[in-house]
């Protein structure tokens, strides 16, 4: 369990906040609209108004003793890059904020924060390689270069084993796991058959898995 600083409850910071609570981690959400504190209150240890851009409210948070402090102020740069400055001026051990722009990242990057997150450019690349082929039904990128898909296991797999279709010797590529009417099976051994409808979690170059694959 971590203790978060949440500043910036928009849709996004919202979500956040939400996934942070299934998780178990403990929350302090910040925001200067008491509807959108409001919002949140189900889904966090603590909830307060204010404005993260004012130097004195910001210490009263104490935001040294948080494990992460997060920035997703998504409709005020000027203020997401205020905030992220303060916060790491006074003292906090992970800044992580919130970009839409790559100008605004290298801001962000130099003025205080760790790690930047673009969560609209995220969601679109996500969208266009999900969305224009059939058979991917998600993708989770690792770096610029590797990727995990969920793939549907191809017809002219059905009834082969790992072994017989060997897509690691010939393409670099590791199956992870197979998921079968929901279950994930991640026990993969090479004598195990493949059926087609199934799914597979592979992991591998995106250059290779765009071939095996004909993404």
């Amino acid at each position: 369990m971590k203790s978060i600083l949440l500043i910036g409850l928009g849709r996004f910071g919202r979500h956040i906040a939400e996934n942070l609570y299934e998780l178990k981690h403990q929350v302090m959400a910040v925001d200067k609209k008491e509807d959108r504190v409001n919002a949140v209150l189900d889904f966090v240890t603590n909830a307060v108004i204010g404005d993260s851009t004012n130097e004195e409210f910001l210490k009263s948070l104490g935001v040294g003793n948080y494990d992460v402090c997060m920035v997703c102020i998504g409709d005020d740069f000027q203020s997401s890059l205020e905030t992220t400055s303060l916060l790491k001026e006074l003292g906090a051990k992970k800044v992580v904020s919130r970009a839409a722009r790559d100008v605004h990242a290298k801001f962000l990057l130099r003025n205080g924060a760790d790690e930047v997150v673009y969560p609209e450019r995220q969601l679109a690349k996500w969208s266009a390689i999900r969305y224009t082929s059939d058979h991917i039904f998600d993708y989770v990128e690792l770096g610029k270069e590797y990727s995990i898909f969920e793939i549907e296991i191809p017809n002219e797999w059905d009834g082969k084993t790992v072994s017989a279709i060997d897509i690691r010797g010939r393409f670099g590529i590791n199956i992870m796991a197979i998921r079968r009417d929901g279950r994930l099976d991640i026990n993969i051994t090479p004598d195990m058959v493949l059926t087609a409808g199934c799914h597979m979690l592979v992991l591998g170059s995106n250059k290779n898995i765009e071939k095996c694959f004909h993404i």
